[in-house]
């Protein structure tokens, strides 16, 4: 009788349990089925989910799947790279079977792929009126390699130089003049800019960011209706897309090694955390000694992820999303190449070897005193980069055909950015002899010495010296943006209309320094004492070290605010889009006039702009849409290109010059195409850019100074993409861009009217052949850049090149959900050296002849070898 009531109890307590059980579970049946490609093959790990549900799987090794589906109408959606996304809807009841095979078709040129950047709604590219490019997760874990330039210079119509090494990229846009980097071509991650403001200072974008396995796909929107959006881009928007959490927990970790010492680590996590509440997080940390030996290694890291909140039945969701990085490269600038018979090569140093950059450890840790105290160059660090973001993404369906966006960032960054320069700007810009630096250093001196400063032996008979500049440039930033709009639907028409605000403050505090080393890689610094005429002698370098100052103290602060509108007119065989967009920008001038002066120049300049896109797109077929756009933009000049009218002038608020805006003409019609193995784009298209306030850092006398000059362009060109799949796995891929540019007025230069754009090629492209069948894979291409002009004088005419590239792996199937891939990519396979560009510090003054020509070469072979666990 002792037992009764325990074992009572005990079924009384379990009968509860099946009770409460039964009550909260909910109904469910299976589905089963294969995916399969167009000729019956199985696909492996193509991702099936419910859609707007926490539930999903993925096919195995034979393309078979299993999934519990709650009961009633579910949609199944099927994706997988390189692939035509599918849909299947069915009716589920509890405890039932069912089956649902799909087959799926090739999506070459991703035209099917959905595009969200420069679009007031979601749509595919190939039902855009524009020239969209995508690249997905798995082509940017292949491409990335030393800098944006790699992924970007893949994407039709851009120019991009990668040879400073991984920031500060070179980006030019067809038919755009720029100095490089992002100033017509914002960056952008998850729909809102890394940095509103261009012109600040001269930090690039990509500077604040680093890609990692946590990007889902990259877009590039060229012209039309991407003038409405955000930061207001003239040329096109350059759009980084997150990966957020799904049904199905994805875990990825990648080794990576380099020649040149490089160790990197990559991961990538995100999945459900509960019903509708999903994770993403991925990161990285670097060490490496390259891409060129300098004795300056760096290391760093960068974390990102979000917090996905699905809601309101899935038909909405809130995302919070931030990012970390402590990071720091080394930038390098050109140098002096060996110039006989014009040829433009790597020199040999004073040591007997090739010369592949003059930065150097031995230059590390020189300082000085400054008004402002004792300054120690940081030029070790190279570029550095410490801070982060956190934004807000909020989309919200009203259930009444009223939708709702917001997006919104506040970013806070320490920046430096220190380099090497490449020469003085007075000793010739070249490695000299001894006595040649005797004579250039006065009239007074009539000989010198010159003894290594590390061992105290004499600099060689025959041994060449070269005199340069250490430049360190501070540059803090923070910034508030955001972009807020509604949408709604009204029978064939789609209306938005919106805001978008930003306020952006910048630093510019720059110290130079001058120093004297000997010729070859990693240059030894040299003690240098010089005799004058009277037989005094003066102690001229010590330790390589000559001279430092702190050359300029500055701040600007921008502020934007900008209404847009436009509605997307879907008809049956035709789609129009229209907008239009007002903005009005203020910026706050503070320079010191004379560092430590305490005295400075302000002044606060403002100026507003609209902008018009009227774009229309034309089915043609079901294989084939025409589309043409055209728009008026605008952009509004740097504020550092702003200059004071006079320099005496120290009033409270003091008088600047204009502020105009720089106007902007774009058109475009082309053919998107893509049916079976074959896909293609093709447009033709117009670029008219007016009164462009270009700013370049040149030598003046020797000084370093910004100089504005005020240009007009017109740039008219064509442009090709193309994918054909040759056989099961097995694709052959190519683009061409040919453009005729030239300056159409330059202030106060009518010569260069006439003259083509420095640095834009007329004719550039890309061949390449990719193989995958899901085990080994391989993809070989050449990326060709035409010849192009170094200057805007066009004395220096710079060759073409080709940059080929070899991408190739197996992936080992460890189990039903994961997989190991060992890969080797190698940059550069043929290890061309072509030359990016020449000095902008020497500008229309630089010529071709000469023993040594200053440019910089295209980056050295370099062998990646990684592995990327799948989990």
């Amino acid at each position: 009788m002792k037992r009764t009531k325990p074992i009572l109890f005990n079924y009384i307590l379990l009968s509860f349990f099946f009770i409460c059980f039964s009550l909260f579970s909910f109904a469910q049946g299976t589905v089963s089925g294969s995916v399969k490609d167009a000729n019956g093959e199985g696909l492996i790990g193509v991702t099936v989910v419910v859609k707007g549900k926490t539930i999903g799987t993925s096919t195995d090794l034979n393309g078979n799947y299993t999934l519990m589906v709650p009961a009633g109408t579910q949609t199944l959606v099927y994706s997988y790279i390189g692939y035509s996304t599918q849909q299947a809807t069915l009716t589920v009841e509890d405890g039932k079977a069912y089956t649902s095979d799909v087959r799926m078709g090739l999506d070459n040129l991703s035209l099917d792929e959905i595009v969200v950047t420069g679009t007031f709604s979601e749509r595919t590219q190939k039902d855009s009126p524009m020239s969209v490019t995508l690249i997905n997760s798995k082509r940017l874990e292949q491409l990335a390699s030393n800098s944006q330039a790699d992924i970007l210079r893949t994407i039709p119509g851009i120019t991009a130089e990668g040879g400073g090494g991984e920031v500060a990229s070179n980006v030019f846009v067809r038919g755009m003049p720029s100095g490089g980097q992002y100033q017509y071509t914002p960056l952008q991650v998850d729909g809102l800019p890394v940095l509103s403001t261009f012109g600040l200072n001269s930090s690039a974008h990509d500077v604040y960011f680093r890609n990692d396995l946590g990007i889902r796909n990259l877009e590039f929107v060229r012209g039309g209706s991407s003038t409405l959006f955000g930061a207001g881009s003239v040329a096109g928007i350059i759009n980084y897309t997150s990966v957020t959490g799904s049904a199905e927990h994805d875990n990825k970790v990648q080794l990576e090694w380099a020649d040149g010492g490089r160790l990197r680590t990559d991961f990538l996590t995100s999945g459900p955390l509960s019903e509708n509440l999903f994770y993403a997080f991925s990161g990285f940390y670097r060490y490496d000694e390259g891409p060129l030996f300098t004795g300056l290694p760096t290391r760093g890291h960068q974390i990102r992820g979000n917090i996905k909140k699905l809601f309101n039945d899935g038909n909405s969701s809130f995302i919070v999303s931030g990012q970390f990085i402590d990071d720091n490269v080394q930038f390098y600038l050109p140098y002096p190449l060996a110039n006989e018979n014009d040829q433009r090569e790597r020199p040999i140093g004073n040591d007997g070897e090739e010369v592949f950059t003059l930065q150097t450890s031995n230059a590390a840790n020189f300082s000085f005193d400054t008004p402002f105290g004792r300054f120690e160059s940081p030029i070790g660090d190279g570029v550095t980069t410490t801070g982060g973001y956190l934004m807000f993404d909020l989309k919200h369906s009203f259930g009444n055909d009223w939708r709702l966006y917001h997006k919104s960032k506040a970013a806070k960054y320490d920046h430096w950015f220190n380099l090497f320069l490449d020469g003085d700007g007075n000793y010739a810009n070249s490695p000299i002899s001894a006595d040649t630096y005797v004579g250039l250093s006065g009239d007074q001196f009539t000989s010198g010495v010159f003894t290594y400063a590390d061992d105290g032996s004499a600099l060689g008979e025959n041994d060449l010296v070269f005199r340069n500049r250490i430049l360190d440039r501070r540059r803090p930033m923070e910034e508030l943006s955001g972009e807020t709009y509604l949408t709604k639907t009204i029978d064939n028409h789609n209306i938005s209309f919106g805001t978008f605000l930003a306020n952006t403050k910048a630093a510019d505090d720059n110290w130079l320094s001058f120093f004297v080393g000997d010729f070859r890689n990693a240059p030894r610094m040299l003690n240098i004492t010089l005799t004058d005429t009277a037989g005094n002698v003066v102690q001229h370098a010590t330790n390589g070290f000559v001279s430092g100052s702190q050359t300029s103290n500055r701040d600007h602060e921008s502020s934007k605010v900008a209404f847009f509108i436009g509605d997307e007119i879907k008809g049956e065989k035709l789609d129009i889009d229209i907008g239009a967009r007002w903005e009005r920008a203020s910026g706050f001038i503070n320079r010191e006039v004379g560092v430590g002066s305490n005295v400075y120049q302000r002044a606060t300049v403002s100026a507003s702009d609209f902008a018009l896109a009227l774009a229309a797109l034309y089915r043609l077929s079901n294989s084939t849409n025409l589309y043409a756009n055209v728009s008026r933009g605008y952009f509004f000049p740097q504020l550092r290109s702003v200059s004071f009218v006079s320099t005496d002038d120290f009033s409270s608020l003091s008088e600047t010059e204009t502020y105009d805006t720089e106007s902007i003409i774009q058109g475009e019609v082309g053919v998107k195409y893509g049916q079976n193995a074959l896909a293609f784009t093709a447009a033709a298209f117009y670029v008219a850019l007016g009164d462009r306030r270009n700013v370049d850092f040149v030598d003046v006398d020797g000084v370093l100074s910004e100089v504005v000059s005020v240009q007009s362009t017109q740039t008219i060109g064509v442009e090709a993409n193309v994918n054909y799949n040759i056989t099961r796995g097995l694709n052959a891929y190519g683009n061409f861009t040919f453009q005729d540019h030239e300056f159409t007025e330059v202030e106060n230069d009518p010569d260069l009217v006439g003259n083509e754009l420095r640095r834009q090629p007329n004719v550039m492209g890309m061949v390449g052949l990719a193989y995958d069948d899901n085990g080994f894979d391989l993809n070989v291409s050449s990326n060709f850049l035409g010849s192009k002009f170094a200057n805007d004088a066009n004395t220096v005419e710079l060759d073409g090149f080709n940059i080929v590239r070899l991408d190739a792996g197996y992936r080992f199937y460890l189990g039903t959900n994961e997989s190991l891939r060992v890969g080797v990519s190698v940059f550069n396979l043929l290890d061309e050296a072509g030359i990016t560009e020449g000095s902008p510090r020497q500008g229309d003054s630089q010529v071709g002849t000469g023993d040594f020509f200053v440019g910089r070469p295209i980056l050295p072979r370099r062998v990646f070898v990684r592995t990327t666990f799948d989990f």
